[in-house]
């Protein structure tokens, strides 16, 4: 190399191409004594930040004697080109102290610090710094408005807003944005339409905000318009703007616009991705959950703890447990062991009845939040184990995890199933000593359908009189509780009260109360239910409704009735139908048409065991053995056989179980 006669310093270090060269010649202009200049000094801060490594600028600048303004700034750009907030902030602290020279660029980087980190205090004083400095351009009053937005003091932003007087698309998104994530959707609407009145147009972010809006406010029509309003403005999907337009969609119940949304893209991302799966999932649907996971065009995308989560969810809903493994094996083989994951490993094992493995990732659990209580809590009483799900409840609250009404909903389940009703009661105890009962209506809602399926009618009505809110599922189970005891005139005169209040019921209130028609033998008011449904309430019939019909005719001995309302049906009866007929017939000695109603019932299931064994059991009862003969010889020539019968026997609940269990519930 050529003798140094003068300071190469910038033409050295303007042909450094990466950090080697850079060290190299840092070494260089170190050991023939060409540092220590001030120009020279600044340049190697800013390339030792271009590469990264901002710990070596920040030595280099710490070794300047006297570094002037531009170096400061130099620095502290650096730092937030790399996102050191906290470092900023430090940095800025210095600076003070050295500089009393500040700039808009300075108090921008430093806003944006501030709010990254949340540090309002710090705001503030940076904000009497900007009033002291004087004259402060657009950019810093915006930065001004996000730091007080995302601190959470959005009056504070607003008034910085209002100083604006040459507000572009940027100010006007940030106090937009502002208000939204504030939970002030309604403010950040009007503020988009007070902007598009000043001749300023939305872009992604403004765009992506208003959406979000319309999610909170539940407000699909003004969605679609914001998602029209994309369109016709040529703004380009981004991440953030897909994201919120598939959330928006799904929340919203419009799983399919979603899915056209999720269709048009280019590029399909993880997010994108992961935001249909949880759509599908969420709103019941997960079936295309589980094909949308599976698509070949999204075969390269590896999933991540919420995919993850979701796609065990929706395995769960289906009882589908070999793709459900197969998401455990990918899940340990990425990585993703997080709560999100486990959570929904545990109920998933739980839902497919495999509560052993549901109980080992329990256990694997260090840290249990109460999503992870509520999981194995709820697969415990999901199959029946009533015991183990209290004494999971009684550890949970030992462990100092506060119950929520997710507990207490699958708890009382449980209790319910096995007519529990001292557990039950304690557990309703010490719902109204937590304040679940009068802050949740689920939990209300379980509570008197515990005790309807124990027979206390009365303290279910008790329980739904001082319930402050009331949905559809807390009528249809009040109703369904009287039905249930053979009171179908409390049942009906709920559903008056009801109607009386002009509350709609719905399909399945409609299915409760006809099913209490047939339990108690009120066949009048059972069709007047029935037309009023179809008629007043334009409902189309499902397979439940015309089942409940059949049933209310067949057990009152109007079997022709039945059997002719079952031929002139709209839509292909199923088995169950026919089955209801036949039990109709059993109860009237009507082998006739018992015999007629088995024959439907093998003309849609000819493969099926069981319903062999019904007719040899029928021609039995009528000493017909002839035809049993001939039914059990069919039977072997289609090499049909028998299921082994099971029986279940129930435990009983002693009272020392009870008060061991519970006794410091209440």
């Amino acid at each position: 190399m050529h003798s140094i006669t003068s300071n190469p310093c910038f033409y050295l270090l303007g042909i450094c191409r990466n950090i080697d060269s850079l060290k190299k010649i840092h070494g260089l202009l170190i050991v023939h004594g060409f540092t220590g200049e001030l120009l020279c000094d600044t340049k190697l801060v800013s390339l030792y930040g271009s590469f990264g490594y901002v710990g070596n600028a920040r030595l280099v600048f710490d070794k300047m004697e006297s570094p002037d303004f531009y170096s400061w700034k130099v620095m502290i750009r650096w730092y937030f080109l790399n996102d050191l907030y906290s470092e900023i902030i430090r940095f800025y602290t210095c600076l003070r102290k050295c500089v009393r020279e500040f700039d808009n660029v300075v108090f921008s980087i430093v806003l944006k610090a501030c709010c990254e980190l949340r540090y309002i205090d710090e705001g503030k004083k940076v904000h009497c710094e900007i009033v002291k400095v004087g004259s402060p351009d657009s950019f810093v009053l915006t930065a001004l408005v996000d730091m007080y937005a995302k601190c959470g003091e959005v009056e504070s932003s607003r008034e910085v807003f209002d100083e604006i007087l040459d507000r572009n698309v940027v100010s006007w998104t940030s106090m937009i944005v502002g208000y939204v994530q504030n939970d002030c959707p309604e403010e950040g609407l009007v503020l988009f339409n007070r902007m598009r009145e000043g001749l300023v147009e939305g872009n992604q972010f403004t765009a992506g905000s208003l959406v979000t809006a319309c999610t909170k406010l539940g407000a699909l029509h003004q969605g679609k318009w914001v998602h029209g309003y994309v369109i016709k403005n040529g703004i380009e999907l981004n991440s953030f703007l897909v994201t919120a337009l598939l959330d928006m969609y799904v929340k919203c119940g419009d799983v399919r616009d979603a899915r056209s949304v999720f269709n048009e893209l280019s590029a399909i991302d993880l997010v994108s991705w992961t935001a249909m799966i949880v759509g599908y999932t969420q709103r019941g649907n997960p079936s295309e959950a589980l094909k949308l996971f599976m698509d070949e065009k999204c075969v390269e995308i590896l999933p991540n703890s919420v995919t993850a989560a979701s796609v065990l969810s929706a395995c769960a809903q289906l009882g589908n447990l070999n793709l459900g493994r197969s998401v455990h094996g990918l899940g340990i083989k990425l990585g993703l062991g997080d709560p999100t994951v486990r959570n929904a490993l545990i109920d998933m094992y739980a839902k497919c009845h495999l509560i052993r493995d549901a109980r080992y990732i329990f256990e694997t659990v260090v840290f249990k939040d109460v999503i992870t209580w509520n999981s194995i809590i709820s697969g415990y009483s999901q199959v029946g184990s009533v015991y183990e799900a209290i004494e999971l409840f009684h550890q949970m609250r030992s462990d100092s995890i506060s119950p929520d009404a997710v507990t207490l909903v699958s708890v009382l389940s449980a209790c319910a199933s096995l007519s529990a009703l001292g557990v039950g009661s304690s557990l309703h105890a010490f719902s109204i000593k937590e304040g679940l009962l009068s802050s949740s209506v689920y939990v209300g809602t379980a509570l008197l359908n515990f005790y309807a399926k124990c027979g206390d009618v009365k303290s279910a009505r008790i329980v739904f009189d001082g319930m402050a809110e009331k949905n559809p599922i807390t009528w249809s189970a009040m109703i369904g509780g009287y039905g249930m005891q053979g009171d179908g005139s409390g049942s009906l005169a709920l559903f008056s009260d009801m109607l009386k209040k002009n509350l709609e019921p719905n399909e399945v209130i409609f299915t409760t109360i006809l099913s209490a028609c047939s339990h108690t033998g009120m066949i009048g008011e059972g069709w007047r239910c029935f037309n009023l449904m179809c008629q007043d309430y334009n409902f189309v019939p499902s397979m439940k409704h015309y089942a409940c019909m059949v049933d209310l005719l067949a057990r009152a001995g109007r079997l022709e009735e039945a059997l002719d309302f079952i031929e002139n049906m709209p839509v292909q009866p199923e088995v169950s139908l026919f089955g209801s007929f036949l039990h109709g017939c059993g109860l009237h000695g009507r082998f006739d048409l018992g015999e007629v109603a088995i024959r439907k019932m093998l003309e849609l299931r000819p493969n099926d065991a069981c319903y062999y064994v019904l007719m040899c059991n029928l021609y039995a009862s009528d000493g017909r053995w002839s035809q049993v003969n001939q039914v059990r010889e069919l039977m072997k020539q289609r090499r049909l056989r028998k299921s082994p019968a099971r029986s279940l026997v129930e435990m009983d609940i002693s009272d020392d179980f009870s008060f061991a269990k519970v006794a410091s519930l209440r």
